[in-house]
């Protein structure tokens, strides 16, 4: 299952507490304060896995809490750090805060009630950026482990000589988070339904999407690698299908259209066919406004035009009626007979190295 919108909360461990110790030896049978001093809590970090595409994993785990410091100890012994907890994510993760630091719990290791979850906000919806996740291996604190309390040792004084006092670890920070999945990919495939995106994404790329007759055959982002001899290289994107409203959520457009803004080359794929009653010219436009209300820099971004399907009866002339009117270049192909792919991939390397 494709998960790309996932909330967490998340508790990172707290301090070890500090202890009350004196130095008892056989020649020294007065020694001195001798408590160690806590461990550090465990932080919450997110960590980028090129080897993962979807967030499906935090879904079923929201409470994430890292583990405490282990206590100080006598003769100056200081108590064991606690292990980070590493969440891993896929490229692309963007990181938003849901709410304010809650407040510490009294008991550290207690779990947070399932009530204090905040609900997953509707798409759009502003919120506190935090970090953009891209680069595999790349790593960042989510929420930073509590630093250990002092030992008794630290608090001798020329009045105090012997000090019974100590600090109890600092709580760990803890907070919700939105973790939302924007794909990140070279070229991505916008059209309508059954436009032929996934067929057209198998014949250039090694990806094997699932294939049908029927709208909204693809609903989860797919991303497919495209290899040349010469072991040059570029990903590729087939977005769900997009319809009119989109941009307003219609049709689940929000949940899609986030995956295009990473996009470097954008390419629309129209059935020219139109055997489905859609005029062409008119799918082209509809794609361009849904675009452009979705996010305005997206009009502007580099675009190649497909027309697909043009092994079927009446493709020729609904061609030569959309170059009228869209006046811009045009690549005829038949993704089903894997007639004009070749040339397309020349053209996605051309324009992308431009």
């Amino acid at each position: 299952m494709f998960i790309d919108r996932v909330r967490i909360l998340a508790r990172a461990g707290k301090g070890g507490r500090g202890c009350v110790s004196f130095l008892r030896e056989l020649h020294r049978p007065n020694g001195g304060p001798s408590g160690g001093d806590g461990g550090t809590g465990g932080s919450i970090i997110l960590e980028v896995d090129p080897h993962m595409n979807n967030l499906g994993h935090l879904s079923y785990l929201p409470h994430q809490y890292a583990t405490r410091g282990e206590h100080g100890g006598s003769n100056q012994m200081t108590g064991r750090n606690a292990k980070d907890l590493i969440l891993k994510v896929p490229p692309g993760t963007v990181v938003t805060r849901l709410d304010a630091d809650l407040p510490p719990p009294e008991d550290p290791d207690a779990p947070i009630p399932q009530q204090k979850m905040l609900a997953i906000p509707p798409t759009g919806t502003e919120l506190e950026f935090i970090v953009d996740l891209t680069a595999p291996g790349q790593r960042f604190v989510l929420c930073k482990g509590g630093d250990g309390g002092r030992g008794n040792r630290h608090f001798k004084s020329s009045t105090n000589q012997a000090p019974r006092r100590y600090e109890e670890g600092w709580p760990g920070e803890t907070g919700q988070f939105l973790l939302e999945l924007k794909s990140i990919a070279d070229v991505g495939l916008v059209g309508y339904p059954n436009a032929g995106k996934s067929t057209l994404l198998s014949r250039l790329s090694n990806a094997t999407p699932k294939i049908g007759s029927y709208p909204f055959t693809t609903l989860a982002p797919m991303i497919g690698v495209t290899e040349f001899p010469d072991f040059a290289k570029f990903t590729v994107a087939d977005i769900p299908g997009l319809i009119e409203g989109a941009h307003e959520g219609r049709g689940l457009g929000h949940e899609f259209l986030r995956h295009v803004e990473r996009c470097r080359l954008l390419l629309f794929v129209i059935d020219m066919s139109g055997h489905e009653g859609r005029d062409p010219a008119d799918d082209y436009a509809l794609l361009r406004k849904e675009l452009k209300l979705y996010r305005a820099e997206l009009a502007t971004r580099p675009a190649l035009i497909v027309a697909n399907k043009m092994d079927l009866p009446g493709s020729a002339e609904n061609l030569a009626a959309f170059k009228k009117k869209v006046r811009r270049k045009v690549i005829p192909i038949s993704a089903e007979k894997i007639e004009g792919v070749e040339d397309l991939k020349e053209l996605l390397r051309q324009a992308l190295e431009k």
